[in-house]
């Protein structure tokens, strides 16, 4: 797996193993500000957005989607965190 370009189908096709930590949860939670929701749904119906941008980097698939990047470890699907693009000064 490594060194080989993962094209993005392969994680929309397995998006219902996308999962995420208690940590992470508190992580994206907190870093996206998003209250009382489900994380992963919340992320999942993200990466399946038209707008989404997925590359893959390394170990894991960079989404870039409304203002924020989502990374999900590509062999666990588990998601590592999420958090808002920062503006260009």
């Amino acid at each position: 797996m490594h060194g080989v370009h993962m094209d993005k189908q392969v994680l929309l096709n397995d998006l219902d193993k996308l999962h995420t930590t208690e940590m992470g949860l508190e992580r994206i939670r907190r870093n996206l500000a998003l209250g009382d929701v489900d994380v992963v749904d919340w992320c999942r119906s993200r990466i399946m957005s038209e707008q989404a941008k997925i590359d893959c980097q390394g170990k894991n698939w960079y989404i870039c989607v409304d203002g924020c990047i989502i990374t999900v470890n590509i062999g666990s699907y588990t998601i590592i965190t999420a958090h808002r693009e920062k503006k260009e000064k």
